[in-house]
Order: C-alpha cells, then sequence, then structure tokens
C-alpha cells in the first residue's frame, strides 16, 4: 500500500501550475455538464463526438500553446466522464459511479506518471454533496492501490509508485469536504490493509502476523486486545480450531480486537475466517490453484482492518472483532475424515470433509464471542464455500441470516459500499442435510445447496442472537472488474462492515 496525502485547498485553478488538473464532466443527454474553463473546448468535443462525459471515458488535454493556457497554468488538464446522472437514480448508483470516476482518475494519473493533481469539485453536480465527495474519493484511492513489496527496483526503469498526494479545491463546502476526506481515508486506507494481508504470501502472514497486527493496533490506540494461545484455545474447548490446526507446524491463536465507548447500550460483534493457508488437509485440494489458498484468511484481514477505522472513529457502539487463526495442512496428526470433534458450546460434529475447515474454527468463534460479549447482533465473514461462486458468481457476496432487519440493514450498507450481497435462504430443510448418524451434527451435506448447508452449520452456534454470514469465496478476489478495484484480493467486506457501523444509530435492530 502506498501513502498518498490528501489535502484541501483554496489555490484557484487559474494558479495551479502542477502536472494534473482534473474536472469531471456530466451531460443531460444532450449538453455536457462541465466547469467555466473547460466549457466551451468540452462543448467542442462534444459536439465532434469525441468526448461525451460517459462514465467510462477520460482525455487528457495539454493548455499549452491554446487557448486554455490562459484560463490555467496546469500542465495537463485530465476530463473524467461521470455519466449521465438521471433523476430516478438512487444514492447508492450515484456513489458507485462516483467511486469508478475515481478509479479512472487514477488509472489516467498512472498513464502519464503523475504524482500529484489538484481535483476540481464542480458546483454543478448536485448530488456530489459530502458523501459523494466520499466515495469519488475512495475510488481515488483504492484505484492508487499497489502491492510491490517483494519486487526489485529496476533502476533502468521509471519505477512509478503511484499518486503522493491529491489536493482538492472543494469551493464554499470547505467544512463538509474535509470530513469527507477524513471518511474516504479512513475506509479506503482500512480496505487497502485487507489488500496488504491477502497479498501476503502464506510464509509471511501466520497466525502469529494477525496477532503482531492486533498487537500494534491496540498498543497504538485504545482498542483492547487480546490473544487466546493453543494451549487456552485447547482448555476452553474449542475443539473446531484445535481440530483443523492438527496437522500443522504452527499454533492457532484466537485474536480478539475490543472497542468499548465509555457509554454503550448495544454491542457489534464481528469474526472472520482466518485461514492463513488452506491445503484442504487430508481431503487435499488439486495442486492447480492452490496457490490462491493463501487468500483464506480474506474474512479475518476484512474484520481485523475495519477495527483500524473504528479505533480512528470511535463509534459510539461496542465492536469486539473476533478471528480464528490457523492454517489447515497435512500432517502426520491431521484430523481425519471420519474424526469426531466437540465445539465450544459442547455440540459434537462428525468431519466428514477435511477441507470444509472454515466452518469449525467459525464455529468455536461464534460461540464464544456471543457468550463472552453477549452482542446485539453478530457478522461473520468467510471464505467459505465454492458452491457460492457457482451460485452468484463473482460479483456478489452471498448472506444467509436469522434475522431479517440485519439482513436488510447489511444489504444496503453493502448497496452504498458497492459490495453488494444477495440473500440465500435458509431454512430448516438445509439443517437436516447435516444430520450425523454418529454426532449431533457433520461437517456437509452433499453438493446440493453447499453455501447453505454451510451457514446451516454455524447458525448452531448463533441461539437466537441476530445473525448473518457473509460467504466471501467468490468477491474475496476475482471481484467483478471495477476501475477501483484490482487484479488480485479485492478487500471486500471491510467498508461493508464500516458503513453499517457507521449508520448504527438510524439501524432499527
Amino acid at each position: 500500500m502506498n501513502g498518498c496525502k490528501v489535502v484541501v485547498t483554496q489555490e484557484s485553478i487559474e494558479q495551479y501550475s502542477g502536472g494534473f488538473l482534473v474536472c469531471l464532466v456530466s451531460f443531460n443527454g444532450k449538453h455536457p455538464r462541465c466547469d467555466r474553463i473547460i466549457k466551451k473546448r468540452v462543448t467542442e468535443l462534444f459536439r465532434l463526438g469525441d468526448f461525451k462525459g460517459k462514465k467510462s471515458e477520460s482525455l487528457v488535454l495539454y493548455p499549452e500553446g491554446t487557448v486554455l493556457a490562459k484560463k490555467t497554468a496546469a500542465k495537463r488538464v485530465l476530463l473524467v466522464g461521470v455519466g449521465e446522472l438521471k433523476k430516478e437514480l438512487d444514492d447508492a448508483e450515484v456513489y458507485e459511479l462516483l467511486r469508478n470516476c475515481g478509479g479512472n482518475i487514477s488509472a489516467a494519473a498512472t498513464k502519464v506518471k503523475t504524482e500529484e493533481l489538484l481535483l476540481v469539485l464542480p458546483e454543478y453536480l448536485e448530488k456530489l454533496k459530502t458523501e459523494g465527495v466520499q466515495h469519488l474519493l475512495e475510488g481515488m484511492l483504492l484505484g492508487n492501490y499497489r502491492f510491490e513489496k517483494y519486487k526489485k527496483k529496476d533502476e533502468k526503469k521509471d519505477n512509478y509508485s503511484g499518486i503522493k498526494k491529491i489536493s482538492i479545491q472543494p469551493g464554499a463546502r470547505l467544512g463538509s469536504i474535509r470530513k469527507a476526506v477524513t471518511l474516504a481515508l479512513n475506509s479506503s486506507t482500512a480496505a487497502m490493509t485487507a489488500r496488504d494481508m491477502a497479498n501476503e504470501p502464506a510464509n509471511n502472514w501466520t497466525p502469529n502476523h494477525f496477532a503482531q497486527f492486533a498487537s500494534s493496533l491496540a498498543e497504538s490506540s485504545e482498542l483492547t486486545c487480546t490473544i487466546l494461545e493453543k494451549n487456552q484455545i485447547n482448555k476452553a474447548g474449542m475443539g473446531g480450531i484445535i481440530g483443523v490446526n492438527k496437522g500443522s507446524s504452527t499454533a492457532p491463536k484466537l485474536i480478539i480486537l475490543e472497542h468499548r465507548p465509555k457509554t454503550f447500550s448495544k454491542t457489534i460483534l464481528l469474526v472472520g475466517k482466518g485461514v492463513t493457508f488452506d491445503s484442504g488437509g487430508i481431503s487435499l485440494k488439486p495442486a492447480a490453484g492452490m496457490q490462491d489458498m493463501k487468500y483464506d484468511m480474506c474474512g479475518g484481514a476484512a474484520v481485523m482492518a475495519t477495527m483500524q477505522a473504528v479505533a480512528l472513529e470511535k463509534p459510539k457502539v461496542r465492536v469486539v472483532a473476533v478471528v480464528p487463526a490457523t492454517d489447515n495442512m497435512s500432517g502426520s496428526s491431521a484430523i481425519k475424515p471420519g474424526d469426531i470433534i466437540k465445539h465450544y458450546n459442547g455440540i459434537t460434529s462428525e468431519v466428514i470433509n477435511t477441507d470444509a475447515e472454515g466452518r469449525l474454527i467459525l464455529a468455536d468463534a461464534l460461540a464464544y464471542g456471543i457468550k463472552k460479549y453477549k452482542p446485539s447482533c453478530v457478522i461473520d465473514l468467510a471464505t467459505l464455500t465454492g458452491a457460492v461462486i457457482i451460485g452468484l458468481g463473482h460479483h456478489r457476496t452471498g448472506m444467509m441470516s436469522n434475522n431479517d432487519t440485519l439482513a436488510k440493514e447489511l444489504s444496503n450498507a453493502g448497496d452504498k459500499a458497492g459490495e453488494k450481497l444477495w440473500r440465500l435462504p435458509l431454512d430448516k430443510e438445509y439443517s437436516e442435510q447435516i444430520e450425523s448418524d454418529v454426532a449431533d451434527i457433520k461437517n456437509v451435506g452433499g453438493r446440493a445447496g453447499g453455501s447453505i448447508t454451510a451457514a446451516a452449520y454455524l447458525q448452531k452456534f448463533v441461539g437466537k442472537t441476530p445473525w448473518a454470514h457473509l460467504d466471501i469465496a467468490g468477491t474475496a478476489w476475482e471481484f467483478t472488474t471495477k476501475s477501483y478495484i484490482p487484479k488480485g484480493p479485492s478487500g471486500i467486506g471491510v467498508r461493508t462492515l464500516l458503513t453499517f457501523i457507521r449508520d448504527w444509530r438510524s439501524l432499527k435492530l
């Protein structure tokens, strides 16, 4: 993750002499809408059909030697299309347009290798208010992301490392824009932290690295960190975590971060799957694509990264994050198909497939977190099943829940963040598929409805607590191509969770 400074400035467009002046262009179906300094030029381009202000369009102008040079000293002027902002578009759709617009700005900056730019916020864009600016800037910052930690720099090449400074010319809305900048920085930085974690190779991101991140975050903030070691996990009776870890030479950890306001009435519990590498265990995965199993900790990464933003924003609701962390290997002591384990809440489980390990560790974490913190609601995130990709592709996260209100509020948060969810059923028939002849339950219920039966397994450990399970196996990486989502890990879930937490006071739970 490269650092990018964002400042709000009153520097005039005419005085700006930097490398990149960014202007947003929209249209109403017949005419372009843009700032006065570029109005004449854009109108000409619009008439010629060279630039229409569509959402995927961008065009670089070079003012030197042209009439435009009389209006700005900038070396380049970037025209970026926002698209047609129709009245029937809801806020979530406008925010997604703006995020993609922000991503396009970063892509254009990369092409010319500029390290600084001035973004002009146009008065004509009625919906570009505080939240609109937040999402535009989020798109720019997320689109500026790079992971080059392990790449050797070529001294013979121009090693461009992204935008270093974004200046924003806000017009008359100085105070509200500064708030939007802070929110955008917090959410985008957290999402990029989750991407960084996922991009790390499994030998450099282990349960111990999760623990180190949590400890460091707590030391630099007001969060409280608790880490349960293997002997404590075993003593507590968390047979799922211990069972999955049996084939590994690396000890598991249960990592807990807590944000606790001085006064609060509600508690949000977040649980993230932290399998730092999933070989499948005895039920070994195919070799093809196994390198991507370093991403099996993306749920845990999302939860930990969300707490990074929570530490900065200090919401008035208590937020607790729990990450069960281990890898799933096939060592000589590994758990075997047919073995029976006992979970933290006393439920016994027959292990049919050792590659269905995520639900085993999440079950213990859910039961433990609910008993200890008595949350108002609990949300878990996990790269849990390949079946969800068959059902929803890489376009939406699968959601299953025991509470309609929680599901609706989470879905709204996902829409607002551009991380859409799709709710799947969770009827009792699915629970019947995981009934075992020799234990209370078994960890797979066959191929049919695989994502739902995995959720049905987790449901056994939440009781009546409002709960939602987000299966991010299809969206944690290879997410739908967007200008602000890179190839590889997307950082999915962070901005949805943060939106949910920010909107807590207006929620109906």
